[in-house]
Parts: structure tokens; sequence; C-alpha cells
């Protein structure tokens, strides 16, 4: 492999480059789909490829390939270098790139059992089991599970030096129970929507889900759904769990610190953000409760690695300390233009794109509040379980979500169940209204994060516990 990735970079070096890196990459994944006791689908895929990056006169260029031959690997590189020279013509500003970056080593994700060890026979037991469980209750019109099993192998080697490999399994499952009325349809998802849960880790992951146990409850929590009231419209206090507090996170938070979007380089498709850079150290994103981090070396988090993809080592930074904002996510070339080090954030979803700064686990901290005691201190309000459906601007400014379930909160109890409950808010003032972070703190992944041109849908983390918002809107204005 060092033979091959040298030959990338001193192709590009003689050919003009001033830095160069090269990825290779082979991606395994297997998935497994099943539907109403029958398995829907099958699906294993195994490609590989390499790409070479190249600054020629301060400007990128980029080129690919499925072919690991000496002559391709001289085509590609030449190709990159000529790429470069043609966006140079039009540059506005050259890439600076600050401090050199030399990492050399090995990284490989903790794994008890190798989920591809595990016989594809087990793996759809397991899911027409849940399956069963979730069409044992009257009134189940479709029961969908599924699973997945993801593993990259990835070499990076740069022109200042740096020479990584490093191994990345993922695995991950859930479960969909619906039911159909007269009328409508109501959905419970298990243990989040999206399909699945998904974490760097074995099949160990799958099995801790214990998807057959929990099968039954979301059931028949779809089912009740369908005759509960209508969640109420006006003001009031809310208790998101985790999993909402997560994708809160993701769209309010993690999108608008990419320092990328807020150059404008994503303003054509993903977005600018309002985290202008007149805030960074000054601004009041959130209240006392709210500190969120970005780490990409807590375990099992979809945005734990070793280095990322420009060599940068993997860490964690705070981005909200106490409310207070403080730093953005963070690319070499975007860094250097604050004056600051790559926090480590560039990844890219296959060898034939090229990095963008992306979520790694932005987590909100937890708090001290165990869940019961939360909701035992709130008198009236409502406590939202599991996103059904989310809307957010382009600046991540004005959002609005739905969650597939709510339960009202009477005298510091949870009463009766609400269905199709919404909220909507606007980030700083939603942040600053929250008063309370539980302590049941868990890592939540997510699979579908799009951004890009050509698009690329990266997978993240965001640890999250139960919080408190006040004076929130719910329902319809």
């Amino acid at each position: 492999m060092r033979d091959f990735t040298n030959r990338a970079l001193d192709t590009a070096q003689a050919l003009g480059a001033q830095y160069a890196d090269v990825r290779v990459e082979r991606k395994e994944v297997q998935s497994v789909t099943v539907k109403n006791g029958r398995v829907e689908a099958v699906s294993e895929t195994d490609e590989q490829g390499f790409g070479v990056r190249v600054l020629v006169h301060g400007a990128w260029g980029f080129a690919s390939s499925a072919r690991p031959e000496a002559e391709e690997i001289d085509r590609i590189a030449a190709l990159a270098v000529a790429i470069a020279r043609a966006s140079a013509l039009t540059q506005r500003e050259a890439v600076d790139l600050g401090a050199a970056v030399k990492s050399v080593g090995s990284y490989r994700t903790p794994v008890q059992r190798d989920p591809f060890a595990v016989s594809l026979d087990d793996k759809i037991a397991l899911l027409l089991a849940a399956d069963a469980g979730m069409r044992s209750v009257p009134g189940i019109g479709v029961a969908e599970g599924s699973m997945e099993a993801q593993r990259i192998a990835r070499t990076f080697a740069s022109s200042e030096g740096s020479y990584l490999e490093q191994t990345l399994v993922e695995t991950g499952a859930g479960i969909e129970a619906m039911a159909v009325g007269e009328n409508e349809a109501q959905k419970r998802s298990y243990p989040n929507s999206f399909g699945r849960h998904q974490g760097t880790a074995g099949y160990e992951f799958v099995e801790a889900l214990d998807l057959v146990g929990n099968a039954p409850r979301i059931a028949e929590q779809a089912v009740q759904l369908l005759s509960a009231e209508q969640c109420p419209s006006g003001l009031a206090t809310i208790i998101l769990d985790a999993t909402q507090v997560a994708l809160q996170v993701h769209e309010s938070c993690g999108h608008p610190i990419e320092l990328d979007r807020v150059f404008g380089a994503e303003a054509a498709y993903a977005g600018t953000s309002f985290l202008t850079l007149d805030k960074l150290g000054a601004f009041q994103y959130g209240s006392e409760h709210v500190t969120i981090v970005a780490d990409a070396t807590v375990p099992r988090g979809l945005g734990t690695f070793g280095w990322d993809d420009e060599g940068v080592p993997a860490q964690r930074t705070v981005i909200v300390r106490n409310g207070r904002f403080e730093n953005y996510l963070t690319s070499r070339e975007t860094a250097a233009r604050l004056g600051r080090f790559s926090n480590g954030t560039m990844r890219a979803d296959g060898w034939n794109r090229i990095p963008l700064i992306r979520m790694t686990n932005i987590n909100l901290e937890p708090g001290p509040w165990r869940f019961e005691d939360l909701v035992a201190d709130t008198d009236q309000g409502l406590y939202l379980e599991t996103n059904k459906s989310w809307s957010i601007d382009d600046q991540r400014l004005n959002f609005q979500f739905g969650t597939e379930i709510a339960w009202e909160i009477t005298g510091g109890k949870l009463g009766k169940m609400y269905r199709n409950a919404t909220y909507t808010g606007i980030t700083p003032r939603f942040w600053n209204a929250c008063d309370a972070v539980g302590r049941e703190w868990q890592l939540w992944g997510v699979v579908n994060c799009g951004k890009g041109q050509p698009s690329q849908s990266a997978h993240v983390g965001h640890g999250a516990a139960p919080a408190r918002f006040r004076n929130v809107q719910v329902g319809v204005l």
C-alpha cells in the first residue's frame, strides 16, 4: 500500500502540486429488511477505489478511480493536477492549509463480535421475531425491521508525511410498527426513527437493543395513538426525550457550526448559517445549562475515528460552554482563515468524494436531573418522544419538529397520551429556554446527514439526555 500511495504523491508533486494527499478505501455493507413476516430485501455491497487531492497555485483539484493499477495511479494524479490548474484560473483567494500536519498510526473500531461473522440466517431470525412481536398486537397493519453492518478499511497518505490506516466498523438495527385505523395511521419506532439506531461497534450493539422485548410495547402504543387526543396548541413547558434532543442538536447546532457554511461554501445546496463570525466567542447561544461539545473520541459514536480525512487527529472541542458560543467545526483551510488549527472534522463518504466539514459526535453534555425528577418538577407540560418530522430554514434558525407520541404532564406526573405533537421555535431563543438537562445520557446515530454537491450522506453521532424547555410554542400558532 505504501508503494501505491507513494506513487500517487510522487506523481502529483512531480507535476507541480504544492500539496497532495491520497485516500485508498474499501467499503463493505450488508443490510437486511423484513416486513410483515417476510424478508423484504437483502443487500451486500463491496466496493473499493482511491482518490487524489492536490493543491496547485493555491487551488484544489481532485480525481478518483476504482482501478488500483500503476498506470491508473499516474493518470488520476495527473488529472487532479490538471483540474487544480484550471481551478486556479478563477480562484478568488489562494488556499492556506496552515501548519503542516504529519500523522502516522493506525486505528480500529473496538468490536466484541464481528457483525460480518454473524450468519445472515441469525440476523433474519432476530428481525422476524421482532416482527412477529409487533404483529401479535391487534390493529398493526405494517411491521418492519432493518439491520445494517458496515466496514471501511481506509489508508491515507499526504505529501507532508502522514500515513494512516483505519478500520471503522458500524452496526445498527431498528423496528417500526404502524397501526392503521379507519381514517388515519400512526407509527411508533424503536429505538429511534429513521429506520434504525447505529453505532461504531460490533454485533453486541444490536443484541443490547433487545428488539424482540420492545416490539409489543411500541406496537401497543401505535394502536393507542389511533384513539388518542390531538396534542393541544399554545405555549407550554416541554420535556424532549433523548432521541428528539439529539435531532434538535443535529439540526439547530450541528449544521450551523460548520464553518464552510458560514463562509458560504454550501449556500447553493445545504444553506448558510446564522452563526456568523461576529458571534464567535460573544454570542449567547443557550442558557447556562447548555454545554455542547464536538467529540470524535467518545466510544461507539458514528462520528468516532482516529483521524479525519486530512490526517488531523480525532479530538474533543467545546462548541458552546454554559450557553456561550466558542467554536466552529473546521477544516485545515477554514481554520487557517481564523488563525486557528483544524479540530479534525473533514470527512468524505467514499473514495470518489472530496472531504467536507462534517459533524463528528455533537453532544449536549448531561445535567444532574433524573428523568423521573424532571417530570416531578414540572407542574404542567408535555413530554414529547421520538421524531416524526422536521423542517428548518437554510440558516438553521427557524424550525418546526413533530414527534411520534406525547404525554400530558400534570402535577409532576405523566398523564394521557397525545398524537400528532409538534413544536416550533427560533434556535437561540429555544436553547436559552432550556432550564434543565437530564443525566440519562446516550449516544444516538444519524445515518442520513446530507451535504455537498455531488451529494454526500454522512454518518454522525449525537450524545443527548432528556431536557426541559420553557414557553415553547406547541401545535398550530
